[in-house]
């Protein structure tokens, strides 16, 4: 299965691009995997990564699109989140310790503990891609 949607900067459209994910994943996955526990995972990767598009990349821009695919073969999930922000070098992260206090900044430590693999390329033929890969175990 292979689907994508596009979406305003906007973080009223949130809830579209979720219940789009997810049924559309669902449709697909339900008997096969504990969907309520994969469901919930996939969903807090989405909003982490949109809501960073939203707040930063895009800020102020709601006319900018967020291009979101999504590729499934048998349980391996591969989905990408395009931007076309300034981007953000991953070079400059440096990760939050507890002791920081920091209200921010834990969006890549997130998703890099709810996926496999997570990539983030800056601009490809002038937009930026954060690509996140997970296999969904067996029910």
């Amino acid at each position: 299965m292979r689907t994508e949607i596009q979406v305003p900067s906007d973080l009223r459209f949130l809830t579209i691009l979720e219940n789009w994910l997810l049924d559309s994943l669902a449709l697909e996955l339900e008997e096969q995997v504990d969907w309520q526990h994969q469901s919930c995972r996939l969903r807090l990767a989405l909003v982490e990564a949109y809501s960073n598009v939203v707040r930063h990349a895009h800020r102020n821009q709601p006319e900018l699109p967020v291009e979101v695919r999504v590729e499934l073969d048998a349980r391996k999930l591969h989905l990408e989140i395009w931007d076309r922000g300034q981007g953000f070098d991953l070079s400059t992260y440096l990760p939050p310790s507890p002791q920081d206090h920091r209200e921010g900044g834990y969006g890549w430590l997130i998703l890099n503990r709810l996926m496999d693999r997570v990539e983030y390329r800056l601009r490809v033929n002038g937009r930026n891609c954060l690509t996140l890969e997970t296999t969904l175990p067996e029910r």
